[in-house]
């Protein structure tokens, strides 16, 4: 009974596939205090005190979701029937601790998905105007790459502060063995400027109309670069995802990507409080004051993957849509890790979320 009703829960409320971690481990459940009566509009509402479940992998598509464990307390569930098949029309917790969760799957959501995705918006709501990166525009830090191979441009320790949502290419470092390289921002692309010559990083398929300004030169038609540039995160980011571009680096030069898989990088990046959003996602980010959402960057080749770390994740006022249903929590606080994978000409992404706390988890379909 207990397996058979939490499993229902699960399958009704998602659609998802479940099936056990491994082999060797079985989807287990625990319920206490179960009770039913009738609900309004003849629904069926169901109490239950406490459900615990362990050791699941829900899959959608592509899209694997493990977790190791997860405990709902004081949920209410509430049931309908249609046409004799029943439906769950709402749940909420009290809330829910869980642990050991992994989410993977291919970094570009498939076409079929995708089409699910934009079906379940608002129509009111074009999916360009949805993307909203608040805490990028008050990020604080550094980031740093060490490029090690000579032959293919420089060795040199890179530099590059970020200060209220802003990298001022004009205090970017690019330190090597001999003159010293610039980095900077043109109407053509991110640079560097090498005793050898420009070399071009990434160059725009047209000139960005939002969070960036330019390089300047001196004095009329001085070949020498006086601003160096400067590239607004949250800005030029929103701008760039608002164009709907299918490929995640369609600028990268040839001479990039060799670069790149042979730089390392790491970085600490506080962001700032606000709203981030997406087509169907919305969460607000909070804490910065106390520490929360610091992003540790990682990667020994960027060419191969890189990591993303925040040590303490605060987010409150999530709402997410779904197939026609929606999700949402008042609050959250967990330690997460998202990599991302370079697998050939393909990419996916892995996100850990460890121990942490979820405040009035909630699910209601329309």
């Amino acid at each position: 009974m207990t397996v058979s009703l939490a499993a229902s829960l699960i399958d009704l409320a998602l659609g998802f596939e479940l099936a056990a971690i491994g082999k060797a481990a079985g989807n287990r459940f625990a319920l206490e205090g179960v009770t039913c009566k009738p609900g309004q509009d003849g629904a069926i509402e169901v109490r239950v005190q406490k459900l615990e479940a362990t050791a699941l992998r829900l899959a959608f598509g592509p899209l694997v979701l493990d977790i190791g464990r997860i405990a709902l307390h004081e949920l209410v569930a509430r049931i309908r029937t249609d046409a004799g098949a029943a439906r769950l029309a709402a749940v909420e917790a009290r809330e829910a601790e869980f642990s050991g969760w992994k989410l993977q799957g291919p970094l570009s959501l498939p076409s079929q998905i995708r089409k699910v995705w934009d079906a379940s918006q608002k129509p009111a709501e074009p999916a360009a105007d949805a993307w909203r990166l608040d805490p990028f525009g008050q990020a604080e830090g550094t980031v740093r790459a060490q490029i090690t191979d000579a032959h293919l441009l420089f060795d040199a320790d890179v530099t590059v502060p970020i200060r209220h949502g802003e990298i001022d290419f004009n205090d970017a470092t690019v330190e090597h063995v001999g003159p010293d390289s610039r980095m900077g921002i043109s109407r053509l692309g991110l640079y560097v400027d090498a005793p050898n010559g420009r070399s071009y990083l990434y160059q725009f398929a047209s000139a960005p109309l939002a969070g960036v300004e330019f390089e300047r030169r001196g004095a009329l038609l001085s070949p020498w670069v006086s601003e160096r540039g400067k590239l607004q995160l949250q800005v030029f980011a929103e701008s760039t995802l608002r164009q709907g571009r299918e490929s995640l680096d369609p600028g990268l030069t040839a001479q990039a990507r060799l670069l790149l898989g042979r730089t390392a990088l790491s970085g600490e990046v506080r962001l700032g409080d606000g709203v981030l959003a997406m087509p169907g996602v919305q969460v607000h980010l909070e804490g910065r004051d106390g520490g929360a959402n610091v992003l540790a960057l990682h990667a020994d080749s960027v060419g191969r993957g890189l990591t993303a770390e925040i040590a303490s994740f605060a987010a409150r006022d999530a709402v997410a849509s779904w197939q026609g249903a929606q999700f949402g929590f008042d609050a959250l606080a967990a330690a997460l890790a998202l990599q991302l994978l370079v697998e050939g000409p393909s990419m996916r992404f892995v996100l850990d979320l460890g121990s942490g706390k979820v405040t009035k988890p909630r699910f209601a379909s329309r």
